[in-house]
């Protein structure tokens, strides 16, 4: 047990925003894959966009990835207007800080949202932020392997 997000909830939609807002969350940075969209569909739901688009009024957002497909990428930027991430090696926290700086936003002010613990959630923490851990948005469409895999990446999660 060595990790423990702030908040543990089922999807970005079960987000408190008005309890954020008031504890001082200025900016949200999101993982993309298995948090907005669903890994490796390139496509965000129009419910999604949405979402995103309604938070632009309270919130300064980006999107921080772990991916490198240049082409993956340049698709996700084209259905939204955020800034993404790439490359960002979480749970190294460098990419989160450079979004802080390019947003003008302090650390404790952000909230990082993420599927994974051990990424997410770390380079959170790591960063100074506020961590959020959601449950992968296609979890009912993984493999065992991948199911098993955040079984037990879960298991390091402070309850």
């Amino acid at each position: 047990m060595l990790f423990e997000p702030n908040y543990n909830i089922e999807s970005i939609y079960d987000m408190d925003l008005a309890e954020l807002k008031d504890s001082g969350i200025k900016g949200l940075f999101f993982d993309l894959d298995s948090t907005l969209m669903k890994s490796k569909s390139g496509k965000f739901s129009f419910q999604t966009i949405q979402f995103l688009n309604d938070l632009k009024a309270n919130f300064k957002l980006a999107i921080i990835t772990n991916n490198k497909n240049k082409e993956y990428i340049a698709q996700a930027k084209s259905q939204i207007d955020i800034p993404i991430y790439s490359h960002a090696a979480k749970p190294n926290p460098r990419v989160l800080l450079k979004a802080c700086k390019d947003l003008e936003l302090v650390p404790n002010t952000v909230a990082m949202i993420g599927d994974r613990p051990l990424s997410d959630i770390f380079g959170g923490e790591r960063a100074g932020m506020t961590t959020i851990l959601v449950d992968s948005i296609s979890k009912d469409e993984e493999s065992f392997i991948v199911r098993f895999a955040r079984f037990l990446e879960r298991l390091t999660i402070k309850r």
